[in-house]
């Protein structure tokens, strides 16, 4: 049987978004499914998934809604990879507003509004995960920022083919094939050393920072709310990697923050037992952004990281240490 090819269209613009995956349905003879069909099923991706064999095209743009995660749609049609297979995952963004967009922390409700994700995330990933960048809206940018917009969105993709809307011109990159497990996004290159943007701008910079010792969370927060979000060291757009929090020592954490939005969260429990390996694990982060002063950054999160004194303490006095951050809810929580 022949799959089903798949063009998924993802971006926070709902006009724009709508308006290419027409154009795209246009010129490929595909089927179109627009976001706002799917909206009419409880989840969009599972409508979206019931809808395409109905088509009776052997093609199909779905036009998926804002709120829609990329990698549960790489997900989504991997689980269906016997009757359809992703070949295409385009974002649609609007050059006028996406730094604003990056720079919002507020949250959008998915699945009937049992989870609520911040809309900045959304975006992020989106970009993260798509095969093909299409930039609308930009005639009035200054070069020079168009320039940058374009740089910053190669670091957090480079894997993306990056594109500027044109009538009339619709450029289609070759098909892909795309599986739950992904290494697409910048942050995850950065940390596996293999980062090697083909865009590059004087005002747009990546950075790894790595640090043996855990994190005071107390100074860790100071850092985050009073230097890096009011723009003391760049604006930086995405950061992400793996840390520890000194009084969470059994737990390597993911960090996860995107302009104003931060969280973090296990990664497995009790991820280390001997006490040799727990002293010896600490940061390794990505950081991705505009007008960085990386060595200020840097110098910031050592500040944060245990002193002499307090690592020599050990883990039983670390416990002690303020700890501002939301508490991690267990498995047996977290099931229930």
């Amino acid at each position: 049987m022949q799959r089903i090819e798949i063009t998924a269209v993802l971006g926070a613009c709902a006009p724009e978004r709508r308006a290419f995956a027409e154009r795209r349905s246009a010129r490929t003879g595909a089927a179109m499914i627009s976001a706002a069909r799917l909206a009419q099923g409880s989840d969009p991706l599972l409508e979206a998934v019931a809808l395409v064999p109905w088509t009776g095209a052997s093609g199909a743009v779905i036009e998926l809604p804002a709120e829609t995660r990329a990698t549960e749609v790489i997900g989504a049609l991997d689980a269906e990879s016997e009757r359809m297979r992703l070949t295409h995952l385009v974002c649609v963004v609007d050059a006028l507003h996406v730094l604003t967009d990056v720079m919002r922390d507020d949250y959008v409700s998915q699945r009937g509004g049992s989870l609520f994700v911040a809309r900045a995330e959304l975006l992020i990933t989106q970009l993260e995960y798509a095969s093909q960048i299409v930039f609308v809206n930009w005639e009035s940018l200054a070069t020079a920022d168009l320039s940058a917009l374009m740089a910053l969105a190669n670091h957090l993709a480079p894997k993306a083919r990056l594109s500027l809307h044109q009538d009339g011109y619709e450029p289609i990159t070759e098909p892909l094939t795309f599986s739950r497990h992904q290494d697409r996004p910048g942050w995850i290159a950065l940390l596996n050393d293999e980062f090697d943007p083909y865009m590059t701008d004087p005002r747009v910079a990546a950075a790894r920072y790595v640090h043996e010792r855990p994190l005071h969370p107390g100074r860790l927060q100071t850092v985050l709310d009073e230097r890096i979000e009011p723009g003391e060291f760049g604006f930086v757009v995405r950061s992400a990697g793996f840390c520890r929090l000194a009084t969470r020592p059994r737990n390597i954490a993911s960090w996860d923050h995107v302009g104003r939005v931060i969280s973090f969260e296990p990664v497995g429990g009790d991820a280390v037992s001997a006490e040799a390996e727990l002293l010896a694990i600490g940061q390794d982060l990505a950081f991705i952004g505009i007008d960085l002063d990386t060595a200020a950054l840097a110098a910031a999160l050592d500040d944060a990281a245990l002193t002499d004194e307090e690592f020599a303490a050990g883990p039983s006095a670390w416990l002690r240490l303020l700890d501002p951050f939301p508490e991690w809810l267990t498995a047996d929580e977290s099931h229930g």
